[in-house]
């Protein structure tokens, strides 16, 4: 690891971690979550919206910003955090999940993976090597190796083969990278939910060496046990003074439970697909805003919140702005639920560092059961 790209470990209670990812453009907190901006914008907030929640990172994705408005063109324009705005660290997808779900537009060879552009037809090619370019152009804090991740089910052969393709991909990804002080190259465990071949990509990607290890090929259908027990044998073959990254996951609960075995960042657009759908996450769980009993409800989300979309506005306005299929509507559930998310973080951080991680996971998950009043 660089001089100014480190991990440290500062607390664990059982399992779970407390840590701080340092990077050029500032700390990370872990446990994290990390709002998704898949093209330069976490949809319906503006970044300080997005900083006001607590979240320290932002992601963004390689696929998407090489096909618009390109990795050359944002580097002219000073880099990813210049064009959006967001000062303090990014993460890069490097286009993997790309290539599981454009799989009717792509093809998959040993040098890399062709698309066909989802937007106006022209084809791409994204090589190890080329994913890293990008994202060394759009200057993110973290940048992912390139590798083949696939749907659930699957057999045993194709995920071993997309296993050793990643493996493949990791070390020309790691070359790639070269040296970039201050920035972090992760690289990605596969092997679907097979113990066998989870255990043999963390070995190969440990003997590659890599500033911090990600889960991959989860939450693509297998449900949460099944995610679960992968995390069980796959987290703890993993380095301990590394951050573990579980990709695209996922619900609050996830979160909680995917902390408890040792998970230190995670992603998912959930948070805001839902808000843009009438579904608000709160301490009191999921709440349908478009149920027709919300529309007298003078009550907000959670009055003790500090962030408004929470605290200031009632569940009848909210219904009815997401009824009226009004862009304040989704804007106000999106902000609600990134903001909740980032209050489930620093509540689980709290509780690590106070040694009551259990008693915390207990707790949520019983008031998540009982939720409150007409909910």
């Amino acid at each position: 690891m660089t001089q100014e790209f480190s991990f440290e470990l500062h607390k664990k209670d059982g399992l779970a971690r407390r840590g701080t990812v340092h990077t050029k453009h500032g700390d990370i907190r872990t446990p994290a979550f990390m709002p998704v901006g898949t093209v330069g914008t976490v949809k319906g907030l503006y970044m300080e919206q997005v900083k006001g929640t607590g979240a320290d990172i932002v992601l963004g994705n390689t696929y998407h910003l090489m096909l618009r408005p390109g990795a050359e063109e944002v580097a002219k324009l000073g880099g990813l955090h210049a064009f959006t705005g967001w000062q303090g660290p990014i993460l890069t997808d490097s286009g993997g999940f790309q290539i599981m779900s454009l799989s009717k537009i792509r093809k998959i060879k040993e040098a890399g993976a062709t698309f066909q552009s989802h937007i106006d037809g022209r084809k791409y090619e994204l090589t190890p090597e080329r994913a890293m370019e990008i994202q060394r152009l759009l200057g993110s804090d973290i940048q992912m190796q390139l590798d083949q991740c696939i749907e659930f089910p699957h057999s045993e052969k194709d995920a071993e083969k997309a296993m050793q393709l990643s493996l493949r991909w990791a070390e020309r990804s790691r070359v790639a990278f070269g040296t970039q002080p201050g920035h972090g190259n992760f690289g990605i465990v596969q092997g679907g939910t097979n113990e066998r071949l989870r255990l043999a990509s963390a070995a190969g990607l440990m003997d590659i060496g890599f500033e911090g290890y990600a889960i991959g090929g989860l939450a693509v259908g297998e449900g949460q046990k099944l995610m679960l027990s992968t995390l069980d044998f796959t987290a703890p073959a993993l380095p301990e003074d590394r951050p573990r990254y579980l990709m695209g996951v996922g619900t609050p609960d996830d979160l909680l439970e995917s902390v408890a075995r040792g998970l230190d960042m995670f992603d998912c657009v959930m948070p805001t697909r839902s808000g843009r759908h009438g579904q608000a996450f709160t301490r009191f769980g999921k709440i349908n805003l478009r149920n027709a009993k919300h529309a007298t409800d003078t009550r907000p989300l959670d009055a003790e919140h500090p962030c408004p979309a929470l605290s200031q506005y009632s569940r009848a306005y909210l219904h009815h702005l997401i009824r009226a299929g009004e862009l304040l509507g989704m804007m106000l559930l999106s902000w609600a639920n990134i903001a909740y998310y980032q209050s489930l973080m620093q509540g689980i951080r709290d509780a690590i560092e106070a040694g009551t991680f259990e008693d915390f996971r207990a707790a949520t998950h019983e008031q998540w059961k009982r939720g409150d009043i007409a909910n």
